[in-house]
């Protein structure tokens, strides 16, 4: 079975939905590529710069300002391995933990206001496909052949 143009259809309302919550976010707020990070430090905890830039699907040279950029700013702390003293371990700081969750908060404030204008059916619906979702996000590379 064909799932193309059901794909299109979902990928077109992922991508306005998510436009849309980027809109809802404050001045001076993070960057994408600075939650990405914290987004991970958050879920998984302590990681190495490289196992975040694989996680985000990223080239680790492509995070580096951005681990700094954290960092100077006290959001995120970095120290030395314990099994390679050569390698780095980045972990999410308390100042770093708040700042993600006032990001997460605006955009939920707006999206817990927008769902309000549906009626039950429509969040039950909203709800099911939330997680479904999740499920897709979660996929291996490999699963999805």
């Amino acid at each position: 079975m064909d799932h193309l143009s059901e794909a299109a259809r979902l990928r077109r309302a992922v991508v306005r939905l998510n436009r849309r919550l980027r809109q809802e976010r404050g001045e001076g707020g993070l960057s994408p590529n600075q939650l990405a990070v914290l987004g991970h430090l958050h879920r998984y905890g302590p990681a190495t710069p490289g196992e975040i830039a694989a996680a985000e699907r990223q080239r680790p040279q492509s995070l580096t300002r951005v681990y700094a950029e954290l960092e100077d700013e006290g959001l995120i702390s970095r120290e030395r391995g314990t099994d390679d003293r050569r390698q780095s371990v980045l972990s999410l700081t308390e100042p770093g933990r708040r700042a993600l969750e006032r990001d997460m908060a605006e955009r939920d404030a707006w999206l817990a206001q927008a769902l309000g204008t549906l009626g039950e059916t429509e969040r039950g619906v909203l709800t099911l496909a939330a997680a479904v979702m999740e499920r897709l996000g979660s996929l291996e590379p490999d699963a999805e052949d």
